[in-house]
């Protein structure tokens, strides 16, 4: 059985999302009515299996749900994102045997909402490798001490997955991930005054000392990339959920662009603008690269779902990218997301000054691509991770 995204999100609902969606940009406010929409429609359980309880979405469902979502009401698109990372993650670990990540998908079905807790100041490793201390608390668990930033679902999330570093030269595994409360050792800042991405919401957490329980511990890691089934879950679930999110904006852009060009005259030339060449050639570039955009995160979704499963889950054709699942991941993120902010200011450029205006949801599209250009993997670290790829580390040694 199939989750249709239109089923699942139908035009009346995203109406009322895209004009929420104009009051919370304003306002600077989470989309706390959006959620509870959500909610009712089962979202936390989306990518939760049948089996168990929930709607038993595939990971390239949960990317059209969210391309639809993202085309109304971009914010709330990003912000469900990590709920859904977290939830994608335990699945594609579940789908390989590992248990530790099991108890997130109960949470996830009893309806709380998990959140991200990984982006660290001045931390390029991101998830492999973070400047939170994680000591131990002499019963299993862990003390956590740090700082983490780009929190998205601040005001509400339930249960924060987050990573710390265990102190030592001589540790075995020194990253640990897991899942902990909100407690009064959690602090939620209210810094969030943005350019774009607004009601996300995406705060800065500061940790005094918060407790990560023994039995709320998913994995630990070696520092740098590795295999773990978990990591290899969250960095494949983050960087495709964001690019169909990106691509999924872009879309509406057009969409508007389209209906704007239709409407739109010269008055000196005595012409609606859909006959205007320039306006014809912007317009259909844009729909050119979204339509390359989508057609790749497809391509990778399905074959991250069928990943370890044994079956090709994600349809005929899939692939088992090995050593380079990181590179294929982080490569079709940053693609995307540069397709879309291209995408959006063709739009902008083929629409006319009208739409420079705060009214415009077109102004307010083009403020929130350019998020992308913030989210992991960005683009130098792309591009050092395919030129190591190709060329090795710097100042290596190189044959004759």
């Amino acid at each position: 059985m199939t989750v249709d995204a239109a089923a699942l999100l139908p035009d009346p609902l995203l109406r009322s999302f895209r004009e929420r969606a104009a009051v919370h940009d304003r306002e600077n406010t989470f989309p706390r009515d959006d959620l509870e929409d959500l909610r009712e429609l089962g979202y936390l359980r989306l990518l939760v299996p049948r089996e168990l309880g929930g709607i038993g979405a595939s990971l390239l469902e949960a990317s059209r749900i969210q391309r639809r979502l993202a085309g109304a009401a971009p914010a709330t698109a990003l912000a469900m994102n990590m709920h859904l990372v977290i939830t994608g993650a335990a699945l594609h670990a579940q789908r390989l045997g590992v248990e530790g990540a099991d108890p997130l998908l109960e949470h996830a079905l009893a309806g709380r909402l998990l959140a991200f807790g990984i982006s660290e100041p001045g931390n390029e490793a991101m998830l492999f490798d973070s400047q939170t201390v994680a000591r131990s608390d002499g019963q299993g668990g862990y003390l956590l001490e740090g700082t983490k930033i780009f929190t998205s679902l601040a005001p509400v999330w339930d249960r924060l997955v987050v990573h710390g570093r265990i102190p030592g030269d001589d540790v075995d595994l020194p990253l640990v991930l897991g899942s902990i409360e909100r407690t009064d050792a959690v602090e939620t800042l209210e810094d969030w005054d943005t350019h774009g991405m607004r009601a996300t919401q995406s705060r800065t957490t500061r940790l005094h000392g918060a407790r990560l329980a023994p039995e709320d511990v998913i994995t630990r890691t070696p520092v740098g990339p590795n295999t773990d089934p978990f990591v290899v879950g969250i960095f494949g679930s983050f960087e495709l959920l964001l690019a169909s999110v990106y691509t999924g904006l872009a879309e509406r852009a057009v969409e508007l662009g389209t209906q704007i060009a239709s409407r739109r005259r010269s008055v000196t030339r005595g012409i609606v603008l859909a006959d205007d060449p320039d306006v014809r050639r912007r317009l259909a570039g844009a729909a050119i690269a979204l339509d390359g955009s989508v057609l790749q995160i497809e391509k990778l979704v399905a074959d991250l779902d069928a990943l370890g499963t044994g079956t090709d889950t994600g349809g005929p054709g899939t692939v088992d990218h090995g050593t380079r699942w990181f590179l294929q991941l982080s490569g079709v993120k940053h693609r995307a997301t540069e397709a879309a902010i291209g995408a959006v200011d063709q739009v902008l450029r083929a629409s006319g000054g009208a739409h420079f205006s705060r009214t415009s949801e077109l102004e307010r599209l083009s403020r929130d691509v350019r998020a992308g250009l913030y989210h992991p993997s960005d683009d130098e670290s792309v591009h050092g991770s395919y030129a190591r790829a190709l060329l090795g580390e710097i100042g290596a040694e190189r044959g004759e």
